[in-house]
């Protein structure tokens, strides 16, 4: 099993003015202890869960492209990117600049949003869920088209495109990694159909959402093997490392379930430490799994 980690809450020792330090640190500490994946958050809000509005909250492809600078392993991901505040063909050069610079490292998370009040605050439309299902599928398909290069006209519902044109290409061919974030059946159909990895939350039904997933690729021709399974959840150790076994043993009950790699979300105010201790402890405890 591969292990990955989302920086998801920045209430940070010592406040914005360490926050470079701070994921500077993070970025070497991934490098050396074997992490496969760096992810960050795809909001401008914090949400409720951490804290609200009022804690902070760093821009995703800013600081993913710090990270890109920083390291020369990890992947990068959006984690995952809310389709309703970008258009899709300056997503598709987001995420292109990000390969290209980071050497063909980067991957496009993608979801339909789930955070209204954000939205409504800081001036972005948020319209209904099946809209924002309608809006991911299309963005999949101008991305696609763009990665391509296919420069047709694009018609949809939701946008049209007289030139796709995306100049230069990614590094990563034909295109950069799509990762679908959520586990819904709209979801894991949009897997199926476009994904190459999909997120889903773990719990007492993951062997149902993988079936289901299953399912999905027979029926789109796909081969289900191909797909990454990832999962995203909260790490929990302490700095003594109390914690570290447990979780170790949940990742192999994960890894035998089905899951490939899975994705921690790491807060507290010290981040580098929580990532010492995992790297230290659990990731190579998993790494053959």
């Amino acid at each position: 099993m591969k292990v990955g980690f989302e920086l998801g809450t920045f209430v940070w020792d010592g406040g914005p003015a360490a926050m470079g330090r701070t994921v500077a640190d993070v970025a070497a500490i991934a490098e050396d202890a074997g992490y496969d994946l760096i992810g960050v958050g795809d909001h401008v809000w914090q949400g409720p869960h951490a804290g609200g509005p009022q804690a902070p909250e760093l821009e995703c492809f800013t600081t993913l492209g710090m990270l890109a600078g920083l390291t020369t392993r990890c992947r990068l991901a959006p984690v995952v990117a809310g389709v309703h505040f970008r258009a899709p063909a300056l997503l598709a050069k987001i995420v292109t600049t990000l390969d290209v610079l980071s050497g063909g490292r980067a991957m496009l998370g993608l979801g339909a949003g789930w955070y209204a009040d954000e939205a409504t605050g800081m001036g972005f439309p948020f319209p209904s869920l099946a809209r924002r299902f309608e809006m991911v599928e299309e963005t999949l398909q101008v991305c696609l088209r763009l990665w391509a290069g296919d420069e047709r006209p694009y018609e949809g519902r939701h946008y049209r495109l007289e030139r796709p044109l995306n100049v230069p290409q990614s590094l990563t061919r034909p295109h950069p990694p799509i990762l679908l974030g959520g586990d819904g059946r709209k979801t894991l159909r949009l897997v199926a159909r476009h994904g190459d990895a999909c997120n889903v939350y773990p719990g007492p039904d993951l062997a149902d959402k993988l079936a289901l997933l299953r399912e999905f690729c027979a029926e789109e021709g796909r081969d289900y093997d191909t797909i990454e399974k990832t999962c995203v959840f909260p790490f929990a150790v302490e700095d003594d490392g109390t914690g570290a076994g447990e979780l170790t043993e949940q990742l192999l009950e994960w890894s035998a379930a089905g899951v490939d790699t899975a994705i921690g979300i790491v807060s507290g105010q010290n981040p580098v430490r929580q990532l010492e201790i995992i790297g230290d402890k659990v990731v190579p405890a998993v790494a053959g799994a």
